[in-house]
């Protein structure tokens, strides 16, 4: 089997999983059930992948790289600056349910829903690797003078990622779920409200102005 039928054999298995996870969660999934869609054997997923957990971090990993970075929205967005720019984002969680809803429920998954040992790896992959750009769009507020010079701005960015990925989350998980955080879900109205007052106080934590 050449490098690229082994690649397309594991991008395949990773697919198939996704899905798998997006729809039974993680404790649902099984491999027994991906294997065979995949049409592959069992052993062929864990001589992939290791076990179950290395399945998940892999497709967990595949699914943030599809999602788009901050610094990807429309140009006339970015122009506008940094908070702008979060702002646009915020506007266009909702869509991810409709767009992306696999893989952002992969997403939650392993935000939420995953063990101690692979929520490390998560993190140690979302460090090194930052799929969102998180690094170069805090760079970007510092340069246009939006964003404080005077804090490191590695902490700028973990606060960003908590609290923006927290909120995004919520908005999102609202949507799969109405009665997760409330009774009653706010209205789009409420939402976009909360939403303001979220980027007002982030604003008002590492925003110059």
């Amino acid at each position: 089997m050449t490098t690229g039928q082994i690649e397309r054999k594991r991008d395949r298995i990773i697919q198939v999983a996704m899905r798998h996870f997006a729809e039974s969660g993680y404790d649902g999934a099984r491999v027994d059930d991906i294997a065979r869609e995949a049409g592959v054997a069992k052993g062929a997923v864990f001589g992939y992948f290791g076990n179950k957990a290395g399945l998940f971090l892999a497709v967990y990993q595949a699914a943030t790289r599809s999602f788009d970075a901050y610094l990807d929205a429309p140009p006339e967005v970015v122009e506008q600056g940094f908070f702008a720019t979060l702002g646009y984002w915020f506007d266009h969680t909702a869509h991810l349910i409709e767009e992306s809803w696999v893989p952002y429920r992969v997403s939650l998954l392993g935000n939420y829903c995953s063990d101690l040992r692979t929520r490390r790896e998560i993190t140690q992959f979302l460090v090194r690797e930052d799929p969102y750009g998180t690094r170069a769009f805090v760079q970007f507020g510092i340069d246009r003078g939006e964003i404080r010079d005077d804090i490191d701005p590695k902490m700028i960015v973990s606060l960003v990622n908590w609290s923006v990925d927290g909120c995004q989350d919520a908005i999102v998980a609202e949507e799969l779920d109405p009665g997760l955080f409330a009774i009653n879900a706010p209205s789009p109205e409420r939402t976009r409200e909360y939403v303001r007052q979220f980027l007002e106080l982030l604003r008002s934590a590492i925003g110059t102005t």
